[in-house]
């Protein structure tokens, strides 16, 4: 029987899982100085260490990168949401302390951090690694095949005898199937942090053996970092120039918007700072007919208040999920840093997300000819499944005896790993 791991290299969390035989697995426990955890934010950190020489680098990941990047403000480079890079081809790397870094070069630094976090935890006899892959990666114009490529550089470097990928959704239905009563058609939705992906598997116990016949999947690049990015441009952005004007000669012109696009998607925020468009901006205050705004916009970045921004607006959206109102808290912006937020303003900034997220439901149904009625389960998984306006799409449609959630950061990964010790497993994989 193969030895397998699991990896789900998400957006937000990252979480690696073992099988142990069976219809067992365990999480892999990660320990670094930020404490012990079964989860980690898929976040990095660098910075300059003295005691390493002049030219190395300490780097953390996790819990400990966001806590290097605290305690050291200003001195460290702290980049997050680093997968939503991995299809675009317009991503050639990022400049870190003067050497360039690919998207390869940034996922081989984090897993490499995790196997030393995890220490004797980390399994020496691993035959299989199953890598989980979005149906629809993020992007304008995501490029899957690039984006695999990717990954399979990354994870080559590593020497794991066998390389396989399986759609996120297809492993969050595998570890759902686990606890079925009986034969069931089971759709599932994986509200990530970059992706919402739908997988219609039909379960079925044969000679005391799981099996699974693929129905059909769908998915679309929007998800919880969009949400985010929406309550940043319709809270933040009006106080920081969104809007606003500048003086060119005797031309009075907008502000560019672009400046605001990268300053909402937390991707592009970790390297915003040292981008052209950044040098440009700081130019702009000059001549800008509000200039107090683009100061504190300037501000925001010189000192790398992105994942505090992150922390204020993630705590806001969380407590409208379970309540009509919210405030929001973010005392770099003064005065203007102190609001409350109503759940349906929100709804409505993300009414356009709403509509894409519900066309991939229609999507997958439609393309199998698949009514309602005919799926016995529904799976929500992912953080985002507790937004209420989201999971009014599914309460409207099905029947909610049949709508369950859970494993919101663990059922990706014990799905691969359930999957990767299969003999079938070629049945399940995908590139």
């Amino acid at each position: 029987m193969a030895r397998a791991l699991g990896l789900d290299f998400g957006t937000t969390n990252t979480v690696l899982a073992l099988a142990d035989g069976g219809t067992q697995t365990h999480s892999i426990s990660l320990t670094s100085s930020a404490g012990t955890a079964d989860s980690m934010r898929t976040a990095l950190s660098f910075m300059k260490d003295a005691q390493l020489g002049a030219s190395a680098l300490k780097v953390e990941a996790g819990h400990a990168a966001i806590r290097q990047f605290i305690d050291n403000p200003g001195d460290c480079r702290f980049l997050q949401s680093i997968k939503t890079f991995a299809a675009s081809a317009l991503f050639q790397g990022t400049i870190i302390f003067g050497k360039r870094q690919s998207f390869e070069d940034l996922m081989e630094i984090f897993i490499r951090r995790l196997r030393h976090y995890a220490g004797d935890n980390w399994p020496g006899d691993v035959t299989r690694i199953i890598a989980g892959r979005p149906v629809h990666f993020a992007g304008a114009n995501p490029d899957a095949g690039l984006a695999v490529q990717r990954y399979n550089e990354a994870l080559t470097r590593f020497g794991f005898p066998e390389i396989h990928y399986v759609y996120e959704p297809v492993a969050a239905a595998f570890y759902f199937a686990q606890n079925l009563k009986s034969d069931a058609t089971v759709l599932v939705a994986d509200f990530g942090g970059g992706t919402t992906d739908y997988s219609l598997i039909r379960f079925e116990t044969r000679a005391g053996k799981l099996t699974a016949t693929p129905i059909g999947h769908s998915g679309v690049g929007v998800a919880g970092d969009h949400f985010d990015a929406r309550m940043i441009d319709n809270i933040v952005a009006p106080q920081i120039g969104k809007g606003s004007h500048f003086k060119s000669f005797d031309k009075i012109l907008e502000v560019p918007s672009n400046y605001y696009a990268s300053f909402s998607r937390w991707n592009q925020l970790s390297i915003f700072k040292t981008s052209r468009e950044f040098e440009d901006l700081k130019k702009l205050v000059r001549t800008a007919l509000e200039p107090e705004k683009l100061e504190i916009f300037v501000d925001l970045i010189d000192h790398d208040e992105g994942y505090p921004l992150y922390q204020a607006v993630s705590a806001t959206k969380m407590a409208l999920s379970s309540a009509e109102e919210a405030s929001f808290d973010f005392a770099p912006l003064g005065r203007g840093g102190h609001r409350t937020i109503r759940r349906s303003d929100f709804e409505s900034w993300i009414v356009d997300d709403l509509a894409r997220i519900e066309g991939a439901l229609d999507e997958v149904l439609e393309k199998t000819g698949t009514e309602a009625s005919g799926i016995d389960k529904v799976f929500l998984t992912g953080g985002t499944s507790f937004v209420p306006a989201v999971r009014r799409i599914f309460t409207e449609r099905f029947d909610a005896g049949k709508i369950e959630s859970g494993g919101e950061l663990l059922s990706i990964a014990h799905g691969l790993a359930l999957i990767g010790e299969r003999d079938d497993i070629g049945q399940w994989t995908v590139q």
